[in-house]
């Protein structure tokens, strides 16, 4: 039976088909155990937040390029929706992370002994109320972000 690894992976930034090297999505939830007089009773909901870094090899990585000189600078890049679909045998996981704001970190990281591509590293912030889907499924309930746009 097949099952999902890495190279299963593809990542769409918006309408770009990227491949990458290697890619992380965190959230950080901050929901919490309530407690009343020192003893657990219930939990209150926390504040959210998703973040990730992408690793591209040099061809990948001139694609960001072109979308930035199409920006007129990486700065003014416009939040980008990203998708990470795999599907291997019977298993599919598609997660959608939404406007997520893209910086670069590590531009150069140059070995003289070769043997290995050039990197460069573009660590991403989640900046949409939409946050993020799994499969379809919001991991925000409804309640907290309506109003919010």
């Amino acid at each position: 039976m097949s099952r999902i690894g890495g190279k299963n992976f593809d990542v769409n930034l918006g309408d770009l088909l990227v491949h990458v090297e290697n890619c992380t999505l965190d959230v950080t939830d901050n929901t919490a155990v309530a407690q009343s007089r020192g003893v657990p009773n219930g939990h209150v909901d926390g504040d959210v937040s998703a973040s990730g870094e992408m690793e591209f090899d040099t061809s990948n990585f001139n694609l960001l390029i072109e979308a930035a000189r199409s920006a007129g600078s990486f700065r003014e890049l416009e939040p980008f929706d990203v998708v990470f679909f795999a599907k291997a045998g019977d298993e599919e996981l598609r997660v959608e992370a939404f406007a997520c704001k893209l910086r670069v970190s590590s531009l150069l990281s140059v070995d003289q002994k070769g043997g290995e591509k050039s990197k460069h590293k573009v660590p991403f912030d989640v900046t949409s109320p939409d946050f993020i889907r799994i499969n379809g499924v919001p991991y925000l309930a409804a309640a907290e972000i309506e109003g919010l746009s």
